[in-house]
């Protein structure tokens, strides 16, 4: 047993000792760690003995967590604190990141909803107009929620008559949500209060009365950041009444890992309920609405074989339209009868192609699919019965997003990106094809000195995975550029180019920006995802080591100036490369990442990782686990020089459970692995990411390039 206040008090001691000696010293100087306790703790897979040493960082809520900590931050914050670079690149962030910030406008009871940021407010605004071209009013400031910016929307719903406007709210970054609802007219918010919400949106019915949603049941005290998330169960909430008297619409006892999501039919006249159990992979239901009302009754199974992705898109009359990787790994559209007598063949609107379907709406009459060709998006128009009409046209090679929508509505939005191109706001008129502009934001980036080409590099079975490079024009291929790869290489999640703040002030010191749309993802469709899952993980790993090298034979950088950096799945990238191929990097940056490969199904709602990583319980798959798991494959030794390492976490962070990164950063301080600083910088009241606030933002990420820059002494001067 661990005395708690002897070791709360030697860590904190030797942190302050430690944090007074950096004050004094040059940021290039190695610092001295606070020592991490280790316990005896072995586990034994599948005849495998374990040690886990560091097991008790785990409980977040004891003094000992606590006293690491705080140790921890000051060492980090001393040595970050003597960077020449940090104040000038905080700066150069600051002012780059303060231009106008607009959401995806849409509409709703003759309403038009969207969100804006005017630059450096800690939260987006909500705001709703009677057009596009009118004075917005504000529906809901977030900033008003708390004095420090950490209340964030979690999301948000309007009543088909636009009167009435469901909304979530998380706390510090958690992923539970507190629901309320706000009367728009007179702009306050109605006694409804729903608790214990995760994982949902809210669905409104067509009368008004109420909307659907998924919840979680209380957990136990001290368990809410990190017990485990099971029996998930959707509910419909009818205004007026306490949260205890809501309607169970669906839910299963006996299988723990379904999750439900719920969304109303154009008409009305049904509830899509989409079933899910951790991966892309999913169930779909049907419930039947009266009148635009719920009453009761029993869903509907479309399918719950859970053996490929079922998107529904519309219901036209008797026809279910759904989108599907069923016997097409790229995607395709289907039209369901829901009279047929017996079960028929479904029908093929728009089969698969040679680009992968991301994206599927219904809106004007027509059909609107969103494709990525070679990691850039392509839009495509066909009418109700799958005939090819014609292709939107976009500002260039980049990504758009949007498109939502009623089938009824003539217009819907869409966004537009690239690289060196701030996030645009379009308006498009369906039956036109015609896309006019919405919101152009003004930024300090001078777009056109810069410049982006894509580019395919040659993985280790062959593969051409495409990356994406950005920087300014001119650009000498001397081998000696300062550049930053970034990946992410999971759970069908395209990497596709987009504006970034990070990228902007990276590239605006001189650097050189690279995203890389390695396996994993869904650049491709399920068979390019599927290729980077389970026992085939490592080829996520051989994508990104081949950018890293590529990069180094066609002179752009050297391993001495590559930095790497993702998060979450992307931060379990980064420690896994960096753990195979020190050599490579000069810098590593893993953000909020999965490091405990072999717990990771044990916390929150990590068992949902499993189809794409596999499970410890099971014999091959602990194998292939243990081989990378950042935790457990650090290199140690005379011969071992990794790069300089900063890990960053929040101590709310729900999703991926700071145990993770605060273990990893103990094994790696701990082990023999070189003079470059090996620093872990935990955010105090936030999260995984999402509903972070700007100032914390800010300081995270100034904070990240800074220490990649004072790695590579590069000289950043005040903008």
């Amino acid at each position: 047993m661990m005395k708690k206040k002897t070791v709360a008090h030697k860590a904190l001691t030797l942190a302050v000792l430690t944090f007074l000696a950096l004050n004094q010293a040059q940021a290039q100087s190695a610092p001295t760690y606070p020592v991490t306790t280790k316990v005896e703790q072995t586990d034994t897979y599948h005849g495998t003995p374990v040690a886990d040493p560091y097991r008790w960082l785990e409980d977040d809520n004891s003094e000992q967590t606590k006293a690491w900590v705080k140790s921890q931050n000051l060492v980090t914050d001393a040595y970050l604190a003597a960077m020449p670079q940090r104040l000038p690149v905080r700066k150069l962030y600051t002012d780059l990141y303060n231009f106008e910030k607009f959401g995806i406008p849409f509409k709703e009871g003759g309403r038009y909803f969207w969100t804006r940021n005017n630059g450096l407010q800690q939260q987006a605004v909500l705001y709703t107009a009677k057009s596009p071209s009118d004075t917005p009013e504000i529906a809901l400031d977030p900033n008003t929620l708390s004095k420090d910016g950490t209340a964030a929307l979690g999301g948000y719903a309007a009543s088909r008559d636009g009167k009435l406007l469901a909304y979530g709210v998380a706390a510090a970054g958690s992923d539970w949500q507190t629901w309320k609802v706000r009367d728009l007219t007179t702009g306050r918010d109605l006694a409804d209060k729903l608790d214990w919400v995760k994982f949902s949106g809210a669905a409104w019915t067509p009368d008004g009365k109420g909307f659907f949603y998924s919840r979680y049941d209380e957990p136990a005290e001290g368990a809410a950041l990190t017990g485990a998330n099971y029996f998930q169960k959707l509910y419909y909430h009818r205004l007026g009444t306490p949260q205890s008297e809501d309607q169970l619409v669906a839910s299963n006892p006996s299988e723990k890992e379904w999750g439900f999501g719920a969304e109303v039919s154009d008409d009305g006249k049904a509830v899509f309920i989409t079933v899910w159990k951790g991966g892309e992979k999913n169930g779909l239901m049907l419930l039947p609405l009266v009148k635009g009302s719920y009453a009761g009754g029993e869903p509907k199974a479309i399918s719950l074989a859970f053996d490929a992705q079922y998107v529904p898109v519309a219901l036209n009359g008797n026809t279910l339209i759904v989108k599907t990787d069923k016997d097409a790994p790229r995607g395709r559209l289907v039209a369901i009868d829901l009279q047929a007598s017996r079960k028929q063949p479904w029908k093929t609107l728009v089969a698969e192609g040679a680009d992968a379907m991301t994206g599927a709406s219904a809106v004007g009459g027509r059909l609107l699919l969103s494709y990525l060709r070679d990691a850039s998006t392509v839009v495509r128009i066909h009418d109700m019965k799958g005939k090819l009409q014609g292709e939107v046209k976009l500002p260039g090679v980049g990504t758009a997003s949007g498109f939502a929508g009623r089938t009824s509505d003539k217009e819907t939005f869409f966004s537009y990106t690239s690289l060196t191109t701030p996030t645009e706001t379009y308006r498009f008129d369906v039956a036109a094809n015609k896309a006019t502009l919405f919101k152009r934001p003004q930024t300090a980036f001078e777009a056109e000195q810069f410049e982006t080409q894509r580019a395919f590099v040659t993985s280790k079975d062959g593969s051409k995975v495409p990356i994406f490079i950005a920087h300014k024009k001119g650009l000498v291929l001397d081998g000696n550029n300062p550049t930053l790869l970034y990946g992410y290489g999971g759970f069908n999640v395209p990497m596709t180019p987009s504006y970034g703040i990070t990228a902007a002030t990276w590239m605006k010191m001189g650097g050189v920006y690279v995203l890389a749309a390695i396996r994993g993802g869904g650049e491709y469709g399920s068979a390019w995802h599927e290729a980077g899952t389970k026992l085939k993980k490592q080829n996520v790993f051989d994508d990104f080591i081949a950018a890293g090298e590529w990069l180094v034979a066609n002179k752009y950088t050297n391993p001495s100036k590559l930095a790497i950096n993702g998060g979450s799945n992307g931060g379990l990238l980064v420690g896994a490369v960096v753990n195979q191929r020190p050599d490579l990097f000069g810098a590593a940056v893993p953000q909020v990442g999965v490091m405990d490969m072999l717990r990771y199904q044990k916390f929150t709602i990590g068992w949902a990782w499993e189809p794409d990583y596999g499970s410890s319980d099971k014999a091959d798959e602990f194998k292939a686990l243990l081989a990378y798991s950042p935790l457990h494959t650090i290199k140690s030794g005379a011969a071992v020089k990794y790069p300089a390492v900063l890990v960053t976490t929040g101590d709310h962070d729900d999703r991926v459970v700071p145990a993770h990164s605060f273990k990893y950063a103990a094994a790696l301080q701990a082990a023999d692995t070189g003079a470059a600083p090996k620093l872990i910088r935990i955010e105090t009241q936030a999260g995984h990411g999402a509903g972070k606030p700007t100032s914390k933002i800010i300081e995270e990420r100034a904070d990240m390039l800074s220490f990649i820059a004072n790695t590579f002494k590069m000289p950043v001067t005040q903008p």
